[in-house]
């Protein structure tokens, strides 16, 4: 898999979070609803979605980069 497939499944990955996270809160009561989904709410999740991934691929660099470790790769101690 090359980097650019790692990327995107990042991504995808990303948002697939913050949509459940953002579904999560519809089995709550009724009068909860209103302040979790308040627009201050509303628009930090919409700013999550466009910040998030990038922070994400930051922190998943080397795996983006370099794919996953193999096992036995002379890297640790032993």
């Amino acid at each position: 898999m090359d980097v650019a497939a790692r990327m995107v499944i990042t991504w995808l990955a990303t948002w697939a979070a913050l949509v459940a996270l953002l579904l999560a809160p519809t089995m709550l009561p009724d009068r909860w609803q209103y302040y979790i989904y308040s627009p201050a709410s509303v628009g930090l999740w919409m700013l999550s979605m466009l910040v998030g991934p990038v922070v994400a691929c930051a922190v998943k660099w080397q795996w983006i980069r370099h794919g996953a470790r193999r096992a036995g790769g002379g890297g640790g101690r032993a």
